[in-house]
């Protein structure tokens, strides 16, 4: 798929797994009564299908050496990042409960002293593709068959340290690193368009060294394919521009910037949520 992609065109419909990670979601978000809803609910087929067919993984040894790497650099994408690691076994599904609890280890960006099966402590935009060029350098010195995926925030491409990191990776040929970018249009305060136009997109990462293909990021099949055709070439990294729509799964949050993130989410806030996962 190409950048003609649009948010009217993402109108993939959401199977009963994306529905079931969803309304785990605002479970946790329930109990933390705090979160980035937009952000989570854009991630959340990426990351399912990566856990789901893609990475290797084993929950209960996380730092297995033979494991492949995956960064959430946009951490405040974290909800959709736990439930995917708890419905995977890396800890208990009650640890969800004690989201943002003084007694839980899940925060409201994710800590890799606490939290198993997360590679890299995130939350400040632009580090995550600059440790996993450190990990692939890493990895290729191994001579190990591990790969990389950095899961980017669109609004993070704003970033030099983003550009910095890519122009290194395009050097060394790190054609076992992928860059995953959630292009759902929005950063905190409006459009991307608005605050810093990223297009023509693509075509930044290709002059990066990077071989680039561009998917509706909802359209798990499409993620498959995506994923299965890595690398794109083998002389390269790869960049997975995503196409995606922030909040998909609940018609009240998609494109709203007020759910960006929600300090005080009421049982109002809940109910919506779980009704327009019902819907979509």
């Amino acid at each position: 798929m190409t950048a003609t992609l649009t948010t009217a065109s993402l109108a993939t419909r959401l199977d009963e797994r994306s529905k079931d990670l969803r309304r785990t979601i605002v479970e946790t978000l329930r109990k933390g009564k705090r979160g980035h809803v937009g952000a989570a609910y854009s991630l959340v087929e990426i990351l399912r299908v990566l856990y789901d067919d893609v990475l290797k993984f084993d929950a209960a040894n996380p730092r297995w050496a033979g494991r492949d790497r995956c960064i959430l650099s946009k951490g405040h994408g974290c909800l959709a990042l736990y439930a995917m690691l708890a419905d995977k076994g890396f800890f208990p599904r009650e640890e969800l409960w004690k989201f943002c609890h003084f007694d839980g280890i899940l925060g409201g960006h994710p800590d890799m002293e606490k939290v198993p099966g997360v590679e890299a402590s995130t939350g400040a935009l632009g580090h995550g593709l600059p440790i996993g060029v450190g990990f692939a350098l890493h990895i290729r010195q191994q001579k190990s068959a591990s790969r990389v995926f950095c899961i980017l925030g669109d609004g993070e491409c704003n970033e030099g340290s983003v550009w910095e990191a890519a122009m290194c990776a395009g050097k060394h040929k790190l054609s076992h690193l992928t860059a995953i970018v959630d292009y759902n249009k929005h950063q905190a305060y409006g459009s991307t368009a608005e605050v810093q136009d990223l297009e023509p997109f693509g075509d930044k990462w290709r002059a990066f060294g990077f071989a680039v293909r561009e998917v509706d990021g909802h359209d798990v099949a499409a993620l498959r394919e995506a994923f299965a055709a890595l690398p794109f070439d083998a002389g390269k990294p790869s960049a997975i521009i995503c196409h995606t729509v922030k909040g998909k799964g609940a018609k009240c949050a998609e494109n709203n910037m007020q759910w960006h993130h929600k300090s005080r989410v009421t049982d109002d806030d809940v109910a919506r949520l779980l009704a327009g996962i019902e819907e979509a």
